[in-house]
């Protein structure tokens, strides 16, 4: 396994500019590698550009020996995720309807997507279909007690305003907790395994401190219509150049984790989940 805070700096070499994000990625990480995922054939369901798998892959040692195939609906990030090298074939697609033949997967893998998804059953009802019977789904999410986790974040602030402008950005549509997702796996005969939790109260609020006074303060400056990820676009923070304004970011990113390091959690009071479910 890669310890926390190696991740971090891994994550952070990749993108520069996304402090935050690789903060929370690194504890995020930490917690799949711990979990483990025993598998021959991985559908990576919102790969992105495939840069965190990539880093996941050597943090599960034999991940390269396995065969993965990634999807995602921006055709940008599946240009990116092509270029690693690290899947056998890349969908650009929704995860509604997946060029991929019934059971054809024996491990279904979401990294913070899924509280994104608006029409979630689609998504699972597709899941169910791809995996053989016995087969796993493992995916993060924020946890129900998120907010919760955010309440009598720093200086006090604890109005609605603040949390709408750490949600706007994120642009979370659920936070369910863990026995919401159970039912819905059930309808689509998919079974809960167990569950984890990562990402303690005092990471959440480091987080959501330093997120709101850098990247959530750009967001409002372009007057909060505009995607994250386009922002990052417009100001070229996603190229593969690496230009002299990466490499001071990567420097000052080393400032981000010491609000509140990277101790695990071993409790429930957290912001995150790890879910693990089976097909029946």
């Amino acid at each position: 396994m890669i310890a926390p805070s190696e991740l971090y700096r891994r994550l952070a070499a990749t993108a520069p500019c996304q402090p935050t994000t690789n903060y929370w990625r690194a504890i995020e990480l930490d917690a799949v590698q711990r979990h483990g995922q025993p598998a021959s054939r991985v559908l990576d369901l919102g790969c992105g550009d495939g840069k965190l798998t990539l880093i996941l892959m050597d943090a599960l040692g034999n991940a390269h020996n396995r065969d993965w195939v990634g999807l995602d609906p921006d055709p940008e990030e599946t240009r990116f995720a092509t270029e690693t090298g690290i899947y056998s074939k890349i969908h650009t697609c929704g995860g509604d309807v997946v060029p991929e033949p019934d059971a054809s997967f024996d491990l279904g893998f979401s990294n913070s997507v899924l509280e994104h998804i608006p029409d979630i059953e689609s998504i699972f009802r597709e899941m169910s279909r791809l995996l053989v019977i016995g087969g796993r789904f493992v995916f993060t999410v924020p946890s129900s007690i998120f907010y919760a986790c955010l309440k009598g974040a720093v200086l006090g602030r604890k109005s609605s305003a603040y949390l709408s402008s750490i949600n706007a950005p994120c642009a979370y549509l659920r936070y369910s907790a863990v026995d919401e997702w159970e039912r819905m796996l059930a309808k689509v005969r998919i079974s809960l395994v167990g569950s984890s939790e990562y990402l303690s109260q005092k990471q959440v609020r480091w987080w959501g401190f330093v997120s709101n006074a850098s990247a959530g303060l750009l967001y409002r400056l372009r007057g909060s219509t505009v995607r994250p990820i386009e922002i990052q676009r417009s100001l070229r923070m996603r190229s593969e150049k690496v230009r002299p304004v990466d490499r001071i970011a990567a420097l000052l990113a080393r400032l981000t984790p010491l609000g509140a390091g990277f101790a695990s959690v071993d409790t429930g009071s957290a912001g995150c989940s790890l879910i693990e479910a089976r097909k029946d």
